[in-house]
């Protein structure tokens, strides 16, 4: 029994490291394999050990190893110094003034294809005082479960500012669920405009993308407002890498909101982000005079996307018949 428990604890921490030294090992290709095939030699034989007679000696072996590992491990650390990659490549950051705030590098690309664009990045100005609604969008690129959310705040006037939580891609880096898990990608927030982040998703990458307004009063919306700055601000300072789960376009969002609106209770819509909008009609937050499947059809905002392309009012173009909030 002793054998078999200590194989499965290894097993696991086997795996583990193995995907920990691909990720994160070295750039180069061949350098990772190496390490890989080194790893796995030197855990195989461990386990042979185990099984062999030695447990003890082949026990204390791997224990040893994998502390190495665990010390390599934590002495990664992200930086905001590398090649990023052009829609990444700045990081938003504001500062408050009263109700007055300014936002640098705030992202309105013209997009014609994934590699065809024209930079954009701009300072804008935003009077909170003007600060009137909050709308979750919602962009399927994965299959049902896994989406990209993106928050939007409105102004009197219909201009719109949105907040994503992204991966900080370098230029030759592609996405990777697993390698969020590793280290593999730092954390930033992008503010944009609407033309920019929505239209990239709707009409470029022609994902099925979903509006809907959220209830929270205005005391709320502006704190999460401030809480998004505060954390852009934060991650210029400190960087810190994306993970999966735990940091990713929901669930820092999730954290936000719960210290503003206090109790909120957890779901593992949460983590799978394309259930999200089940999870906040759940607690109230959607409009309570429609069921979900009304607010998803009224909500589907590709189409009018694509129609409204480059519009100056695209902003209101995407909302035709998206219901507005009863006084909240």
């Amino acid at each position: 029994m002793t054998n078999v428990l200590v194989t499965l604890l290894v097993g696991i921490a086997a795996v583990w490291g193995a995907f920990a030294l691909w990720y994160q090992a070295s750039r180069e290709r061949t350098v990772r394999l190496l390490c890989l095939l080194a790893w796995s030699a030197f855990s195989s034989g461990c386990l042979a050990g185990v099984w062999l007679g030695f447990f003890e000696a082949a026990s204390l072996a791997f224990t040893a190893m994998f502390v190495g590992v665990l010390i390599w491990w934590r002495s990664l650390s992200a930086s905001n110094q590398r090649r990023w990659a052009d829609d990444v490549a700045q990081m938003t950051q504001g500062t408050v003034d009263g109700d007055r705030v300014t936002l640098t590098n705030v992202r309105d690309f013209i997009w014609r294809t994934e590699s065809d664009y024209t930079q954009r990045w701009e300072t804008r100005h935003y009077d909170l005082s003007q600060l009137h609604s909050l709308d979750m969008i919602i962009s399927y690129w994965a299959g049902p479960a896994i989406a990209h959310m993106l928050i939007s705040f409105g102004f009197d006037g219909g201009d719109h500012v949105v907040f994503s939580t992204e991966i900080r891609r370098e230029k030759d880096e592609v996405f990777s669920e697993v390698g969020g898990f590793f280290k593999e990608f730092e954390l930033v927030i992008i503010a944009a405009d609407e033309r920019d982040i929505v239209r990239l998703r709707t009409n470029v990458r022609r994902e099925q993308t979903y509006l809907y307004r959220l209830r929270i009063n205005p005391p709320a919306i502006r704190s999460l407002f401030l809480a998004y700055l505060e954390e852009a601000n934060d991650l210029a300072r400190r960087p810190r890498f994306y993970h999966t789960i735990s940091g990713n376009c929901t669930t820092i969002v999730y954290r936000m909101l719960k210290r503003i609106l206090g109790r909120l209770p957890f779901s593992y819509r949460v983590l799978l982000s394309g259930y999200i909008p089940e999870y906040v009609h759940k607690v109230g937050g959607l409009d309570p005079r429609f069921p979900l499947a009304e607010l998803r059809a009224m909500g589907y905002i590709s189409e009018r996307a694509r129609n409204a392309d480059q519009s100056a009012t695209f902003s209101a173009d995407i909302r035709q018949g998206v219901p507005s909030l009863p006084t909240y």
